[in-house]
């Protein structure tokens, strides 16, 4: 089961505890903005700071009467403090602390996320270096190409990992920003130098400029951003699961002693939590195009964003920092077997080595098309006949014209399709 308690300090952050307690920080740092400026009483503000307190069940109370969380927070907030009360939420509009308490809320939530794809990328650098020359044969649309190395597989998505923690740390730089500007974004009744003030004292930019809201283009490439490394992971998981298909089992994941794969049938280990990992990634997705959907709104605000912002913000986050753990936990587990590489890498009776024979003939002056014609017509009888690709070719007359047995032998060799595997990894800083 997946909820908000299944990763206390991501679910933590999307409490209404956390965010009422935000909330009143952005409330109390709008009073002493408005000290210093002496537009309320230095007394009204040490009794603000010592007294203010809010109650989740008074909250919900007020809220049950008044249909506004806001109204109800606020005057909860008021309540605890007395008549001083009255100087909380002075000039603001609701969206000014929900704005900006989400903003907070989204910087402590991705600061998270780039824990964790710091820890996967750790974790998939350490396994490619360690099957950096664990030979492998390549697949393109599902068939043998040529051969690779799993390390190499690893490292492509290591630098993929990479790519996308640069894409959320600046993604918190887009979302980084609050706003205490009122109604429409005119600081008609609150002097711009609050927004300051509190933007500083929480680490936030002021936007630049806003309506009620802050823009949800930023939200929007916020939840783009959580969708795109969700599909990075549905990306690596598929190919994990493909490769631990009984015809192929070349990686599998790891499978405890105590641990079951079907009620029916006792042979089963199956891919669970990589499945898992490709279908989560769907509600990802999903909450990304519905982040889209709340840019447009009526003129200077409407809330149609609202109801929305309150599930796909914190449902994203909460899953995809549980997607990142679980697969970093796959691939510092992950069960390889070099030998079935090997085994499924010979299953095409080395027709896999037919570009090199290829290139051989017209290195010996055969125009494309005919040197094509020799090499594929030997790779479709290998494939056809189950026969020894190398040996058809020293058969085949047309094809000794140009090609000595020995110089056969040499387009077999498995180390010339890896003699750049060390140059791709020094690029990687692997």
């Amino acid at each position: 089961m997946i909820s908000r308690y299944t990763l206390p300090k991501m679910g933590k952050i999307w409490t209404d505890e956390n965010r009422f307690r935000i909330m009143m920080e952005i409330e109390i740092a709008v009073c002493e903005a408005l000290s210093n400026l002496g537009e309320i009483p230095r007394s009204a503000l040490i009794k603000i700071k010592r007294k203010a307190r809010f109650n989740l069940a008074r909250i919900k109370k007020i809220e049950s009467k008044v249909h506004h969380d806001v109204i109800a927070f606020v005057s909860s907030l008021s309540e605890s403090v007395g008549k001083e009360g009255r100087y909380i939420h002075l000039g603001l509009t609701s969206s000014d602390i929900l704005d900006t308490a989400l903003a907070v809320q989204m910087i402590e939530a991705i600061d998270i996320l780039i824990e964790d794809l710091e820890n996967l990328s750790r974790t998939l650098k350490k396994r490619a270096i360690k099957h950096k020359n664990t030979i492998m044969v390549g697949r393109t649309h599902g068939v043998h190409a040529e051969p690779t190395t799993f390390g190499l597989k690893l490292a492509l998505w290591y630098q993929e990992t990479l790519r996308n923690l640069e894409r959320l740390r600046r993604a918190r730089e887009v979302i980084g920003v609050g706003k205490i500007s009122g109604a429409v974004g005119t600081y008609a009744h609150v002097n711009p130098k609050v927004e300051l003030y509190v933007c500083k004292k929480l680490r936030l930019k002021p936007a630049p400029i806003s309506t009620q809201i802050i823009q949800r283009d930023r939200h929007a490439e916020y939840l783009s951003l959580l969708a795109l490394v969700a599909a990075s992971l549905e990306k690596f998981a598929l190919e994990i699961r493909n490769l631990q298909r009984t015809e192929i089992l070349e990686v599998e994941e790891y499978f405890s002693p105590t641990q079951k794969g079907s009620s029916a049938m006792p042979h089963k280990k199956n891919p669970i939590t990589c499945e898992r990992i490709c279908g989560l990634a769907r509600l990802v997705r999903s909450n990304g195009l519905a982040s889209l959907e709340n840019i447009p709104l009526w003129h200077e605000r409407d809330i149609t964003h609202s109801s929305v912002e309150r599930v796909i913000i914190p449902d994203s986050t909460i899953l995809l920092d549980y997607m990142l753990q679980k697969f970093e936990n796959i691939v510092r587990r992950l069960v390889v077997y070099p030998q079935n590489m090997k085994k499924n890498l010979e299953k095409s009776k080395n027709a896999i080595f037919s570009q090199r024979v290829l290139l051989g003939l017209v290195k010996k002056g055969l125009s494309r098309e005919k040197a094509y014609e020799l090499t594929q017509r030997n790779a479709m009888r290998a494939w056809k006949e189950s026969s020894e690709y190398r040996e058809l070719l020293k058969k085949d007359k047309e094809v000794g014209k140009y090609l000595t047995k020995r110089e056969i032998d040499a387009c077999f060799d498995l180390n010339y399709y890896l003699r750049y595997v060390n140059i791709i990894f020094k690029r990687l800083k692997l």
